[in-house]
């Protein structure tokens, strides 16, 4: 793959949306790199074998500053509920590198479907602005333990900080929007964590230093991206604490779309 300022810019772009929307809406932001990455990548004569893996696990290790500068801000405005991130947390530990086993065996078109499928339901609940159903129902330990392996699974499959999944699932369970979001942002970064461990593991034989290459990561891409999210994260999460974001979300979800159908359109 070929480093040119031009790849620079993008990359330098795309950090610069991610990092604000992450910080917004308390996602990880794999929804957008994901699709962007598998155009970057393809676009500079990456072979479709491969294209979505390393797209997965350079989407993973990207959001690792994104979810760590994400939740220390939501920390500072009280918006982290620590009790439950640390029952939820080893949970999402265990789905989420048991997942990247599972995504290294399945080749790069199943895995462009099953992401694009997921991204489009989960686009169209954001247009639709449906939300989950309070139902004020106690969250025991081994709820909150079950419920951290299901969303650390499918994040680690998707190469998302799990937002799509956590938000709604304590929202659901009586805690407030913004504590949410925050407590989401948080269990992130567990999830971008292990998922870059596992993605560099099962893509080890890829592994090639001339070309800044570790397993399933594209390094270059990490960097580019996360230099950008550093600065506009905190602008993104000052922004969820002072307006409303319905209209955002839905713009967001629609470019999420787009990118999703082009994207398995590729693989075909």
């Amino acid at each position: 793959m070929i480093l040119d300022f031009q790849t620079i810019i993008l990359f330098l772009i795309l950090g610069t949306f991610v990092g604000f929307m992450s910080g917004l809406l308390g996602i990880g932001g794999g929804g957008f790199l994901v699709p962007a990455f598998v155009a970057i990548f393809s676009f500079n004569g990456i072979s479709n074998d491969n294209l979505m893996h390393l797209a997965l696990g350079t989407s993973m290790m990207s959001i690792v500053i994104t979810s760590y500068v994400s939740f220390q801000e939501h920390h500072k405005r009280g918006g982290v509920i620590w009790d439950i991130f640390k029952k939820m947390a080893i949970g999402v530990i265990i789905g989420t590198f048991l997942a990247t086993f599972i995504s290294s065996n399945i080749s790069s078109y199943s895995l462009a479907i099953f992401f694009s499928i997921l991204m489009f339901i989960i686009s169209i609940r954001m247009i639709l602005d449906i939300k989950p159903k309070v139902e004020y129902k106690p969250y025991t330990s081994k709820t909150l333990f079950s419920a951290g392996m299901v969303i650390g699974a499918i994040s680690a499959m998707m190469s998302v900080g799990g937002g799509a999944f956590t938000v709604p699932f304590l929202v659901s369970r009586g805690i407030e929007m913004k504590k949410a979001i925050g407590t989401s942002a948080a269990i992130g970064f567990p999830i971008a964590i292990f998922g870059t461990i596992g993605f560099m593991i099962n893509g080890w034989e890829s592994t090639s230093l001339s070309n800044y290459q570790i397993g399933n990561i594209y390094l270059p891409a990490v960097i580019f991206v996360s230099i950008a999210t550093i600065f506009t994260v905190p602008l993104g999460v000052k922004m969820a604490h002072t307006i409303p974001t319905l209209m955002l979300k839905k713009i967001f979800a629609f470019l999420l779309i787009g990118l999703s159908i082009k994207m398995v359109l590729k693989f075909l």
